[in-house]
């Protein structure tokens, strides 16, 4: 469900119209061993808009952490604030959504080696790149969405073979996708992002 969450959270904002899309997300699968995965959702908000965001919540009287109603939030000295959501279990748990389809795919790829993958058409798709957008709202979406971005991250053991960027010590492989490029379908992105982990 981890994965879902960036989809989530992105539609939240189109429906919300709400501060919160001033967020940078990290989404990082980690292989623990042949059978199993810990997957792991860390959103950041600056602290300008989550101070603003608290105050909205409080004159609302809803909850003051409705930036992380799900997952553990942590309050930063210099005012931003971190929500952390692990989900961990067999490949089944991490990659069954609970909606009929699966978003990250794990199959085995050789002796000790497990190949993981997350088809792109879908997470464009959930983050909202064929939504149309009146002028207005495209402007709004922007304006919430400039600078900030989605990292995608494979680890867990050595990284075999990906096509995402490989880290020097080949521990694991990440890709970073500005939030713009995705809601405005104009990213370049292959059919399906990957890497093959040998499991711990």
């Amino acid at each position: 469900m981890v994965l879902k969450r960036i989809g989530q959270v992105a539609a939240t904002l189109f429906l919300a119209a709400a501060l919160t899309g001033c967020i940078d997300a990290t989404v990082e699968v980690e292989v623990l061993s042949e059978t199993t995965a810990r997957g792991t959702l860390t959103q950041v908000m600056g602290a300008d808009f989550y101070a603003m965001m608290k105050m909205n919540a409080e004159e609302s009287d809803a909850s003051s952490d409705a930036f992380c109603t799900e997952g553990e939030l942590t309050e930063h000295a210099d005012g931003s604030a971190t929500c952390t959501l692990i989900e961990e279990g067999t490949f089944a748990d991490i990659s069954g959504l609970g909606e009929g389809e699966e978003a990250m795919t794990f199959t085995p790829a050789g002796p000790g080696l497990v190949r993981v993958a997350l088809p792109t058409a879908e997470m464009m798709g959930e983050i909202g790149a064929s939504e149309e957008m009146d002028a207005e709202t495209r402007q709004m979406v922007e304006a919430f969405f400039a600078g900030h971005s989605v990292t995608i991250r494979i680890s867990g053991g050595e990284i075999t073979e990906t096509n995402m960027t490989l880290a020097d010590d080949s521990k694991s492989a990440e890709m970073v996708l500005p939030f713009l490029d995705l809601i405005n379908g104009t990213a370049d992105l292959p059919d399906e992002l990957f890497a093959i982990v040998r499991a711990p």
